[in-house]
């Protein structure tokens, strides 16, 4: 099943071992930034990602079916199309054909394969040389630069990767070992200070068009938030303009008891703030988060409850989150866009007093 199985990365894993132990800083070594090179990916228009540790591939559309194999996260496939089957306990009905069987298409994030010619010098910005830039691969590793790794997510991963749609910031530019493959530093401006290194082709410099303020003499705006549902409907007056499936907070854990801190709250909310890309992490020990490069965050609570894009899983429709408003990354980008205080490319946050911005709607309807 060759079209199927799982890109191994360049590392092996002593190899990766020793780069989470000791990061970029303590090899001495240039091969490591050698095997940062992206990796190739299947052919195809579209694709998918396994984004959950395991998902086994059946050979229909239906979990009850025989299951032809199992594939493990990061696992990249072509995405030929989605198809409605059959899994019991699942309100969401769809199912990812490949061309060797069929994947639940919660767990499949559906990604692109957009490799990009990397930029010889940086931009200007109010925080010295540096730019927002999005990723457009399946997936890309990373070697620490700054070791010891300080985020518990960097702490537990032996091959730290970005995936499809994260946005980080850029703010230095080097080629590896051989001299010849373009590297960019990745951080973030609000995280634990981790700073990495990785392929340079894997991200797309974002652009002032990418934040570009959408029916920005439209006054009469407001978010709908629809928690039975699971969509998020944008009104110019009485009429929607927009309308997505979203993903809410969870009213249960896993053994099925009530969790009130982890629903979406009820009510009208004003937007405070917006950020291009957030570190976002909270829960606790056995259900903690920890997710750096969250791209469009639009924030309505004080707490931290935001409509952000979503590159972990792919089962909208469904509650998932804890409190937040889970949305597709190109969904999120339009809220992003369209709603208020509309926000600058440098430093890519605002925030607003009160009253706010736009008006954001939670409800049970």
């Amino acid at each position: 099943m060759k079209s199927s199985s799982r890109v191994i990365s360049r590392l092996n894993r002593r190899d990766a071992l020793r780069v989470s132990a000791l990061g970029l800083g303590g090899i001495t070594s240039q091969r490591f930034l050698r095997g940062l090179a992206l990796p190739e990916f299947p052919s195809a228009e579209r694709l998918g990602r396994v984004a959950s540790p395991n998902v086994e591939l059946h050979i229909r559309p239906d979990s009850s079916s025989q299951a032809i194999g199992t594939l493990y996260e990061d696992a990249v496939v072509p995405w030929l199309r989605e198809v409605v089957g059959y899994h019991p306990y699942r309100f969401n009905q769809r199912w990812v054909e490949t061309p060797d069987g069929y994947l639940w298409s919660g767990t499949v994030q559906p990604v692109q394969n957009e490799p990009n010619e990397p930029v010889d010098l940086l931009p200007l910005t109010s925080l010295g040389e540096g730019m927002w830039v999005q990723v457009t691969v399946p997936w890309v590793d990373l070697v620490l630069d700054n070791p010891p790794a300080s985020s518990p997510w960097l702490k537990k991963s032996l091959t730290p990767r970005l995936s499809y749609s994260q946005i980080l910031w850029v703010d230095q530019i080097r080629t590896d070992g051989s001299g010849n493959n373009p590297l960019y530093r990745i951080n973030e401006r609000y995280g634990y200070g981790d700073i990495f290194w990785a392929d340079a082709h894997a991200f797309r410099p974002l652009i002032e068009e990418d934040l570009s303020p959408i029916h920005p003499d439209v006054e009469d705006k407001r978010v709908v938030v629809n928690l039975t549902s699971q969509t998020l409907s944008c009104f110019e007056g009485n009429r929607e303009v927009f309308f997505c499936r979203i993903s809410s907070g969870h009213k249960f854990n896993a053994s099925g008891e009530p969790v009130d801190d982890w629903a979406t709250p009820l009510g009208g909310f004003q937007i405070w703030r917006k950020l291009i890309s957030l570190h976002m992490s909270g829960g606790t020990v056995r259900a903690g988060y920890d997710l750096l490069g969250v791209g469009w965050v639009t924030l309505f609570l004080g707490n931290g409850v935001a409509i952000h894009s979503t590159f972990w899983h792919n089962n909208f429709g469904v509650p998932m989150s804890h409190g937040c408003v889970n949305a597709r990354p190109q969904d999120a980008q339009w809220i992003f866009r369209w709603t208020t205080p509309f926000i600058d490319y440098d430093p890519g946050d605002v925030t607003v007093s009160m009253p706010g911005g736009t008006s954001i709607l939670v409800v049970e309807a």
